[in-house]
């Protein structure tokens, strides 16, 4: 284990985000707000210690191998989810307590969604812009996470993308190649950012929200600047580019970067993946659009389709974002939603979720399975997109279904053990190891009412999703730190 070369990379990784603390100082300076303390002591703070960290093993050399790999991809997380709660400790307006400071830093950046404040729209724009931004940043962190070095350490199943993707994944260390891979990832997450801000812009937000929620929609984060999410705004065409654009950021960014280098969008078209998640979108459009419209519902008939398009599109790519009362609606229906949830977007993408990708390779093989009862003699591989799966990451898809079923129920029980009802407990482990944020019951509208053991918990749970389980599991096996 190469530690000072991880304590190397840690300093180097707190000294950059302590640049993010300048953003909102400027934006609390156009707005004329004296809130600029809590991003000042942010900066310092992070950035002395980052510094520490780096001169303590500046001269440090060596290759990171997957070991390695493991424990950088976890203090990232870690490291930058504790000193990301600085601003909002130290604000204030809101007033938040460590527990709570550090529940909405680690939603940000894991890009949950959960929140523990309200009275959204009384609070500062700096505040407002540095938790959208928190979500922005942990996106691009989760697609180079994914895309870059989730294939290399084989986690559940990503290895997939070892012959598709643009980074280094064909041997077991962390090389150069890193760079060019995150810089064409950087490229197109920048380029929907500024396409989403353009177009919410001219759909009728104000400058300000029209950056700061294409931050929380290409990240599929679900932060909103004001408590009614996306029903505050009471705008058709505001919903349907957010649908858009949560639906392509579903998507694989290799895809997204294979047909952007070859200019060929037929990929699209013939990727299983893709298809599979549409598939999913749209059946669930119509379950649940005709549950409302044979039921009934306050809603006119194209009000239905709007809002059912949009909330089954949230919930399934996680982003947790809301254009109306889905409580409301007939009690199943938020459950389907929740459920949702369970499928996520496209591996590679920044949505949360088992994945889409494992999703379909568990289907194919439980139809081999059957079709083996008929023809036991027969042999039918695996295949996507004329590929054939290997045996390995066939096993690593169902370890890791495993892994989240047996994750899901410990935290389940944790979570009673706090103090929660069945509901409630069930919703907030969805809600936080599937990184969506909005649940039901008790937190059908934040977290702020639940006991601090609880948000421990939910913390946990919202780095186990984001770092697809085995990445952070792995570190807790003492096999792991044998030399």
């Amino acid at each position: 284990m190469h530690y000072n070369v991880i304590r190397k990379i840690s300093g180097l990784l707190l000294g950059l985000f302590s640049i993010t603390m300048l953003p909102p100082i400027i934006v609390s300076s156009i707005y004329q707000e004296q809130n600029h303390q809590p991003f000042i002591i942010g900066f310092l703070a992070i950035f002395l210690t980052g510094l520490a960290l780096w001169l303590s093993a500046k001269d440090a050399t060596g290759e990171l191998r997957t070991r390695d790999g493991f424990v950088v991809a976890v203090v990232f997380w870690l490291s930058l989810g504790l000193s990301g709660s600085i601003p909002f400790y130290f604000s204030t307006l809101p007033s938040l307590s460590l527990t709570d400071a550090i529940f909405e830093s680690i939603s940000g950046l894991t890009t949950t969604g959960a929140t523990v404040i309200t009275g959204l729209d009384q609070l500062p724009k700096s505040i407002l812009f540095y938790r959208q931004q928190l979500q922005w940043l942990g996106g691009m962190g989760i697609i180079v996470l994914a895309v870059a070095i989730l294939p290399m350490l084989g986690i559940g199943g990503m290895q997939l993308y070892k012959a598709e993707t643009p980074g280094p994944v064909k041997d077991a260390k962390l090389t150069p190649r890193i760079t060019e891979t995150a810089k064409a990832l950087w490229e197109i997450y920048l380029g929907l950012t500024i396409a989403c801000t353009l177009a919410y812009w001219s759909g009728g937000m104000s400058l300000f929200d029209a950056i700061t929620h294409s931050f929380s929609t290409v990240s599929i984060g679900g932060f909103s600047t004001h408590d009614a999410s996306f029903a505050f705004f009471d705008n058709s065409s505001l919903n349907y580019i957010c649908v858009g654009f949560m639906f392509i950021s579903g998507i694989n960014f290799a895809l997204h970067f294979k047909a952007a280098r070859s200019l060929n969008l037929k990929l699209y078209s013939q990727n299983s993946e893709l298809k599979t998640y549409s598939s999913i979108l749209l059946s669930h459009v119509v379950i649940v659009g005709l549950a409302l419209f044979i039921i009934g519902s306050s809603l006119s008939d194209s009000m239905i389709f709007e809002h059912t398009l949009f909330q089954v599109v949230s919930f399934a790519t996680t982003s947790g974002f809301t254009s109306s009362d889905y409580i409301s609606w007939p009690s199943f229906i938020p459950v389907i939603l929740i459920f949702l949830s369970f499928y996520g977007g496209c591996g590679g993408s920044t949505a949360g979720g088992i994945k889409v990708i494992r999703i379909l390779i568990m289907f194919k093989q439980l139809g081999k399975e059957i079709t083996h009862l008929i023809h036991p003699h027969s042999d039918m591989p695996i295949k996507l997109d004329h590929h054939v799966v290997s045996r390995p990451i066939i096993n690593a898809v169902w370890s890791f279904f495993s892994a989240y079923i047996l994750a899901f129920g410990v935290l389940m029980v944790l979570m009673m053990i706090t103090g929660l009802d069945q509901v409630t407990a069930f919703s907030a482990v969805a809600a936080t190891l599937n990184n969506l944020g909005p649940g039901l019951g008790d937190i059908s509208s934040n977290f702020a009412s639940v006991p601090d053991s609880s948000k421990w918990v939910a913390c946990f749970a919202m780095l186990l999703g984001r770092l697809e389980i085995f990445t952070l599991l792995v570190l807790f096996s003492p096999v792991f730190w044998r030399d």
